[in-house]
């Protein structure tokens, strides 16, 4: 099972997030990425459910635990490639039900093993998540302190953290 340190925050708007592009950029060996997201959540007894669709068709179910907080907490998940997303929606839908949907934008920058990710968040805005990819013996601590210094990195150490998944956000309206 694979492993990440995660941190999200909140980005006042557009300049903010293109700011942070820059500095990221700076640190990277690549420019970003553009992907374009639609993830639908699902119902389920232990963490969270969600299939990833992209625009270029692909798509992929991923399952994550990780408990809510503002700090930068430990996910441990797994993804899946998934053939036909359509039938898939559907099947877990009528089996699980659904919670909702989360449609954004986002710029990917690696930074040596962590994931930068730079969010445009229909009903939310703009949003930073760090994750921070954990190879075989790294601790937690050890990801929660490349985070947390990448963090003031992109200066942005002081921004408002939140807690849980974006959906969450979406949901409390």
């Amino acid at each position: 099972m694979a492993r990440n340190v995660e941190i999200k925050a909140r980005l006042a708007d557009a300049a903010q997030l293109q700011a942070v592009r820059a500095r990221a950029e700076a640190l990277a060996a690549a420019a970003a990425e553009c992907l374009v997201q639609d993830d639908t959540f699902f119902a389920c007894s232990h963490g969270r459910l969600k299939l990833r669709e992209f625009d270029d068709g692909s798509a992929e179910l991923i399952h994550y635990t990780r408990a809510d907080g503002t700090g930068a907490r430990l996910s441990d998940y797994v993804r899946c490639p998934v053939a036909d997303p359509a039938a898939l929606r559907e099947a877990l839908t009528r089996a699980q039900g659904r919670l909702g949907r989360v449609r954004k934008r986002r710029l990917l920058v690696l930074i040596d093993a962590t994931r930068v990710h730079l969010d445009e968040v229909e009903g939310i805005g703009c949003c930073l998540e760090l994750e921070v990819v954990l190879r075989d013996g790294q601790t937690e601590a050890d990801g929660v302190a490349i985070a947390e210094a990448l963090m003031q990195s992109l200066g942005v150490a002081d921004a408002p953290r939140i807690a849980g998944a974006y959906l969450d956000l979406l949901r409390a309206g």
